[in-house]
């Protein structure tokens, strides 16, 4: 209890500290709507000129953004300060993380609580009730559930990436943007079909890195469409699965690097 006691007090004084200056809460708030809302632009805009891309029409292409927007946007709320490890590493704050009595990884995701995104989840949702209103969906017990799990577990593999990229600071203080390549980029690759993608790339990112399970596989589940490059249609299903195998890596990597880091500069 009092380890809890110790993290609602973190937690606590972040707020306070964001609310102290509400005007620019409120601005923070209102400008983080930015990337949630041009991932819906880009994909209107992509339609404009045309019917279908890939053979999926617009609705069915903003189901699969909305899927992947709700996702990466939980992951960016919960973990996504993650990636300013470079920086305290870097500073020697982490030398004082890792001398109190509490988890690293706890303190490090409460040193920073983006509050100033919470608008941001919301407007991923409203954008997701929007897209299942205009598919015409056949509703059944697993596909209710599937949609209920997929942004979790698409959040889970995001915040994986996230804990991931971040962890190269244990190593390489100056990886530099290396990992918003695959946190960031990755948000944007699965913001589309993945058939427009081709050849290694698609390869690489959809079915090796397991980004294809984020969202496109779900939304071809809740669709009931058959998935135009040959994959099963429990491929959809999957998407908890490679949100474990992506956790276990992250853990894995974390634990490393904490149990090598000495000191700033090691």
């Amino acid at each position: 209890m009092a380890e809890l006691r110790a993290y609602a007090a973190l937690a606590g004084g972040q707020l306070r500290s964001v609310v102290s200056y509400r005007a620019s809460f409120v601005v923070e708030m209102v400008t983080n709507l930015g990337s949630t809302a041009l991932d819906v632009l880009t994909v209107l805009v992509l339609f404009s000129t045309t019917n279908a891309v890939a053979g999926f029409t617009l609705p069915e292409a903003i189901l699969i953004a909305a899927l992947s927007s709700c996702a990466f946007t939980l992951a960016d709320f919960a973990v996504g300060n993650i990636d300013r490890l470079k920086t305290y590493v870097r500073a020697g704050t982490m030398d004082a993380v890792l001398v109190r009595p509490l988890s690293a990884m706890g303190q490090l995701l409460l040193m920073d609580l983006p509050f100033r995104k919470l608008l941001r989840l919301a407007v991923s949702a409203s954008v997701l009730v929007v897209a299942l209103v205009v598919n015409d969906l056949d509703w059944t017990p697993a596909r209710v559930a599937l949609l209920v799990v997929t942004p979790v577990a698409g959040a889970v593999f995001f915040g994986s990436i996230f804990v991931l990229s971040a962890s190269l600071a244990f190593w390489w203080v100056d990886s530099g943007d290396l990992g918003s390549a695959f946190t960031y980029g990755g948000r944007d690759f699965t913001s589309y079909p993945v058939p427009v993608y081709s050849g290694w790339f698609r390869a690489v990112f959809a079915y090796a890195l397991g980004f294809g399970f984020v969202a496109y596989q779900p939304a071809l589940a809740l669709l009931g469409r058959a998935d135009p490059l040959g994959l099963p249609a429990w491929a959809g299903y999957v998407t908890p699965l490679v949100a474990v195998v992506a956790a276990a890596a992250a853990a894995a990597m974390w634990r490393a690097g904490i149990r090598q880091y000495r000191s700033t500069g090691s």
